[in-house]
């Protein structure tokens, strides 16, 4: 068994052009032979010809208000000085909505505009026009009239249009069905008990929703272990049974990434390898005339790789051109760098600031899902780009609709657990709006709000000469501008230790000790700067400490690190050693506050917070995060 250990490194829209040329050159994304379907059964689906109306709408002359149906020219000459007086007969006869215009009529009046004078004598102050208040024969659709072209994916509205013209039945393109393959010997279904390796398969599940969406009919198949003969067999079968087929994971070159090879036996490789960041070890090929593609593994990877190439020949089978996202100009929040060459692809939170869109890049690794799922947009850096500088235009794709990220208040700045709790309750209260919180540390958090891209920033900074929080750094950062301290939370800050602190750490004065590693908090984070005055206390050098210089950003970061093994012990909050079930040394208690320019402060984006800080329900629930007291929870505690 021969394996291709090459990755090409070719551009993306080289890549997708050419490999979309090489199918239709082939025939391969031309729709399958049409079914015939009952139009209400049509949602969703795409036309394979033009629908043309049998009957017309209305098929008769309709009275289209309540009134008396008259004849136009018995009515000519009435006005307020001279009213005309009708009989109730044969060229004036009562009516409601719908009801036909009876024969010899071609007007209505409407009731409000009729006095009777007795049981069928009735005036009208002015003269009826032709046809006035019907709706004539084919006002709607026409008999013969195209209602839906061919290739037209078929909305409600457009079921409607189509009983209305008579057509009970049409014919639409077959739904293209998706082979799904997740190969590795690692995987595991969801829901059963995990050991160490284990990997949850969640990709094809998404596989599987988003084929939904586009239009096809997803088929999953069980696992396949890394094994070459167990993988081509399955490969085998899928092209057998299905219109396109997606090999998840194994698309790379290691020593059991056997995807390109049995592509390439069974077929042809177009590409393998696109220069793009993340998803590059992308394969796209054929097998037996049917579109193969070799998807990435991580999820992040993997779902790009099904947006730029997968989600074209889907929509290409059924007739249709996949839709563009909408697109926002904002302003980068910091700078973006990014590596020449490689087209990349830049998860972003949102948010309004001002008359500024605020794009804030957050995590940009290949298998962290949760940055699409918090992303309110993507950013696409050209491959002859290195990045952008802060406070750069940017153009981003759109992932939420562009109101939701009007209503979005930005918090730029130290991390805690009790804003993804305000975020929740925040979404309960006002189903509008929602809260971009991205952590940078309390100090990038305070230059945020010096550039005006954030609506407030959470900041615990320690002044080691006052023992106060806050407020010496911004009256040096801030000094121009009239800002407010609304407090959060006081919180307990302190080391997060394994389970039984196995190495029987006390203190800070115990990370310098033979043996222990430690994981620190990114620079400007008030949690290093507390570690690093009470380092100063104990007068301790910061070298002396294994891992001082290893950063996370985040309390949750720093727990996960200890809790895998790979640190000892980290500063951070007592609620994110509980959260993961570890041990907790308390260090310190610290307040944690909301620093509000103070032109904020009576906005909808700053008094939606308030409202929620009020809420006992809210702070019921941090309490139970454990390490918390919100005995000032949204009390102003200065103002500059």
């Amino acid at each position: 068994m021969k394996r291709d250990v090459y990755l090409s490194d070719r551009p993306l829209e080289v890549a997708v052009q050419g490999y979309l040329e090489s199918l239709n050159a082939k025939g391969l994304l031309s729709p399958g032979r049409p079914e015939l379907i009952p139009v209400e059964n049509s949602a969703g689906r795409v036309t394979a010809a033009p629908v043309y109306a049998l009957n017309s709408s209305p098929h008769y002359h309709a009275s289209a208000m309540d009134g008396v149906a008259v004849k136009s020219e018995d009515t000519f000459g009435a006005s307020e000085k001279v009213p005309k007086t009708l009989r109730l007969g044969e060229s004036a006869v009562m009516v409601d909505t719908g009801d036909p215009l009876p024969e010899g009529c071609d007007a209505v009046v409407m009731i409000e505009d009729i006095h009777f004078t007795g049981e069928d004598v009735f005036e009208i102050i002015s003269a009826a026009s032709p046809w006035q208040h019907v709706r004539v024969i084919g006002e709607d659709i026409v008999a013969t009239e195209m209602i839906v072209p061919a290739n037209h994916r078929i909305r409600p509205i457009d079921i409607g249009g189509m009983l209305a013209g008579g057509i009970t039945e049409l014919y639409v393109h077959p739904r293209p069905v998706v082979g799904l393959v997740p190969t590795g010997t690692e995987l595991v279904q969801p829901g059963g008990h995990l050991k160490p390796g284990d990997i949850i398969e969640y990709n094809t599940r998404m596989f599987a929703a988003l084929v939904e969406e586009w239009g096809g009919r997803p088929v999953r198949f069980e696992i396949v272990a890394d094994q070459y003969d167990l993988l081509k067999s399955k490969i085998e079968e899928a092209v057998d049974q299905c219109d396109v087929v997606l090999v998840n994971a194994g698309s790379s070159a290691g020593r059991e990434d056997f995807t390109a090879g049995i592509i390439g036996d069974l077929g042809a490789v177009h590409t393998h390898g696109v220069a793009i960041k993340p998803g590059k070890p992308v394969i796209l090929g054929m097998v037996r005339d049917k579109p193969v593609v070799g998807v990435p593994g991580y999820p992040v990877s993997a779902i790009l790789g099904m947006e730029i190439f997968v989600r074209p020949v889907i929509y290409s089978k059924l007739g249709s051109v996949a839709p563009s996202r909408s697109k926002i100009e904002a302003l980068a929040s910091r700078k973006i760098v990014s590596s020449l060459g490689v087209e990349e692809f830049v998860r972003v939170k949102l948010g309004q600031v001002g008359q500024k869109v605020i794009a804030t890049p957050i995590s940009r690794g290949a298998g962290v899902i949760m940055s699409l799922i918090r992303a309110d947009g993507i950013l696409r850096v050209p491959r002859l780009s290195e990045g952008f500088n802060a406070g750069e235009n940017l153009s981003v794709e759109l992932l939420r609709p562009r109101d939701e990220v009007r209503e979005t208040t930005v918090v730029i700045g130290s991390h805690d657990i009790a804003l993804d709790v305000m975020a929740n309750y925040l979404k309960l209260v006002h189903p509008e709006a929602s809260l971009s919180s991205a952590h940078v540390g309390s100090m990038g958090g305070l230059t945020a709000l010096k550039r005006g891209e954030a609506h407030c920033a959470g900041t615990h900074l320690l002044d080691g000469d006052t023992g106060d929080y806050n407020v010496s750094y911004i009256k040096r950062l801030l000094p121009d501008r009239k800002m407010v301290l609304v407090n959060l939370v006081y919180r307990e800050q302190g080391l997060i230790v394994a389970k039984g602190n196995p190495k029987g750490i006390r203190g800070v004065e115990d990370l310098a000790g033979e043996g222990v590693s430690c994981i620190n908090r990114q620079r400007g984070a008030g949690t290093r700067v507390l570690l690093d005055f009470k380092l100063k206390e104990l007068g301790l050098d910061p070298d002396s400490i294994t891992g001082y210089d290893r950063e996370e950003y985040t309390h949750m970061s720093v727990a996960a690190a200890v809790s895998s093994g790979s640190a000892d012990a980290g500063m951070g909050i007592r609620a994110a050693a509980s959260a993961l079930g570890l041990d907790f040394v308390s260090v310190a208690e610290e307040r944690y506050d909301l620093c509000i320019p103070a032109e904020f402060i009576n906005t909808s984006y700053i008094k939606r917070l308030f409202e929620v800080m009020a809420m006992e329900e809210f702070r019921s629930a941090v309490y139970q995060l454990g390490g918390y007291d919100l005995r000032d929870c949204g009390r102003i505690v200065w103002e500059s």
